[in-house]
């Protein structure tokens, strides 16, 4: 008997596509795969969502059960957080950088960069300046 996969994200498009969904949802103004060049290079940020003056950059990742490891969500946690960086420059505007992890059982922060797992999308959302004052300040 095969397995329902009905829960899981089928792809990393699909993945990006329902964290946008769920940014707009909350009335986020969004902007989708957001390619910018600076003098380090070309970057892309998954999807920039701006609601009451905050601005936040999404990297979308969907990590599975079989290749997650925390060091390898901090590296791209550093990464995302640098690639912000550089996009606040451009927008003149300060800029949070969100990972949302496919799998993950906290909301946590690493080198400025906020990580949030998928199943608390919401939750972090609806609560979202409380969670940046206490993860980032």
């Amino acid at each position: 008997m095969r397995q329902s996969k009905k829960q899981e994200v089928s792809s990393w498009q699909e993945f990006e596509e329902a964290t946008k969904e769920i940014l707009e949802a909350h009335e986020f103004k969004t902007a989708f795969r957001v390619v910018f060049k600076d003098e380090k290079g070309r970057a892309e940020i998954d999807v920039v969502a701006e609601r009451y003056g905050f601005i936040l950059a999404i990297d979308a990742k969907r990590y599975t059960h079989t290749w997650y490891r925390a060091s390898a969500l901090r590296k791209e946690a550093k990464k995302h957080a640098e690639r912000c960086k550089r996009y606040e420059k451009i927008v003149g505007k300060k800029v949070v950088p969100v990972i949302v992890s496919l799998i993950d059982d906290s909301i946590v922060e690493h080198e400025g960069c906020i990580v949030v797992p998928f199943h608390a999308f919401n939750d972090f959302l609806l609560n979202l300046e409380a969670y940046i004052d206490e993860l980032i300040g």
